[in-house]
């Protein structure tokens, strides 16, 4: 949609009329076609938006407001393509935008922007109309091969019907919540044109984990802890940070998780370890004098019985077990060593992942088009003139926070300027 309204506008600056109707129609106003431009957007869902309208567990990270430099820290695959695209709309060309189409923007914790009303359908509803506004001309179809004429684009094909086209803009996503319609078709579309296709894998997606661990804690949710991956085989600390994770049945989950997933390659089992420290802001010792003093409140209760007030109902049986000491003896019992012990558990409570849900579940798709094939001054491709690309269908992903959509909007105008031009 932002490659759609950006070429239409485009055109209407520098003098185009644009015809309004169904491709291959008349436009019923006296006019020929042939005279006319047309930005024609071809979406094979019933709707449209509908993966947009879903991001953000419905209320849409729309952009980070954060600068250029610290936006490309935050895309580990090939932030240098992303240059150009962030140079022309970067994210506070992205705030502009949805005010400016009715769509008030608030900023959150870790600088993420969400409307005001909290909901995405905003978001895409205003993205619809700016392509109204513009004159952008929707169809639905699946398009089925991007033709070509002596190495160009000269149209495309839906079914039976055939589309000319003078320029074609990919942006059918990657393979993540196929439900929405980002099934890979658009990889095919791009090999056919001779474009390598890096292979498509999932990222910012679950963890599945060794044991019953997560199991027995599912549903809990924890925030503020902080979360350290380790490259048991390097013996390295390959990504560390505080937020919100949650367990469920097959592992874990949450913001912390799908960021931590981004730093993971490779994952097999016993490959890397994962840390949660439970009370990031006390040290061992202060930790433990905290242990001692709950200790005395419950001087006469089970061990078990005395960690309400250190744990949440559902990590209390878990975290005792891993601890060793006997869920019955009496606190006033426990030894200084059993004390460490459970200290050690509460500052690192180790898990074992094993591999990533699919990739059904991944919110972006790492991998895609090669983005050597692709100019990024134009995002046009390099092998075959007249297309272009934008979105998640490239090799380029980034970390939890609005920066994937940014992508999508940046990469969007970009292929939509190009494209008029």
């Amino acid at each position: 949609m932002m490659a759609a309204v950006t070429a239409a506008e485009a055109l209407t600056e520098a003098g185009f009329a644009l015809a309004v109707g169904a491709p291959g129609c008349a436009s019923g106003d006296g006019g020929s076609d042939k005279d006319k431009s047309r930005v024609v957007l071809i979406e094979q869902n019933d709707r449209l938006g509908k993966k947009l309208r879903i991001t953000g567990k419905g209320r849409c990270n729309v952009t980070n407001d954060c600068g250029r430099d610290e936006f490309l820290s935050n895309v580990p695959t090939n932030p240098r393509f992303l240059y150009a695209a962030l140079s022309g709309f970067d994210t506070q060309d992205t705030k502009v935008f949805f005010e400016a189409h009715g769509v008030p923007l608030k900023v959150e914790r870790g600088k993420r922007v969400f409307p005001v009303s909290d909901k995405a359908g905003d978001i895409a509803e205003a993205m619809i109309r700016a392509c109204r506004q513009a004159g952008v001309t929707f169809m639905t179809g699946r398009v089925s091969a991007i033709l070509t004429v002596n190495g160009e684009v000269s149209g495309v094909r839906i079914g039976n019907r055939t589309i000319e086209a003078d320029a074609v803009i990919l942006c059918t996503g990657g393979r993540s919540y196929p439900v929405t319609g980002s099934d890979g078709n658009g990889y095919a579309l791009a090999e056919k044109l001779g474009h390598t296709i890096q292979p498509p894998i999932p990222s910012l997606v679950p963890i599945v984990c060794e044991g019953d661990i997560c199991s027995r804690l599912m549903g809990l949710s924890l925030r503020n802890v902080r979360l350290r991956v380790l490259d048991v085989q390097k013996n390295k600390c390959v990504f560390e940070d505080f937020g919100e994770m949650l367990f469920a049945h097959y592992g874990v989950t949450g913001p912390l998780i799908l960021s931590a997933s981004a730093h993971i390659h490779d994952l097999c089992p016993g490959k890397y370890k994962l840390s949660i420290d439970l009370k990031p802001a006390l040290d061992e010792q202060t930790l433990d004098a905290r242990i001692q003093s709950d200790f005395r409140k419950y001087v006469n209760k089970d061990f078990i019985n005395a960690l309400s007030d250190l744990l949440p109902q559902k990590a209390i049986e878990p975290v005792a077990a891993l601890s060793g000491i006997d869920f019955r003896k009496k606190v006033n019992t426990i030894t200084r060593e059993e004390r460490h012990a459970l200290v050690t558990v509460l500052k690192n409570l180790e898990l074992s992942p094993i591999r990533f849900r699919p990739i059904d579940e991944a919110i972006v798709t790492k991998g895609g088009v090669t983005v050597k094939e692709v100019d990024p001054k134009t995002m046009e491709s390099r092998l075959c003139s007249g297309l272009y690309f934008a979105g998640e269908i490239l090799d380029v992903d980034a970390y939890t926070g609005g920066f994937n959509l940014q992508i999508a909007f940046s990469t969007g105008r970009l292929a939509g300027l190009s494209s008029a031009e």
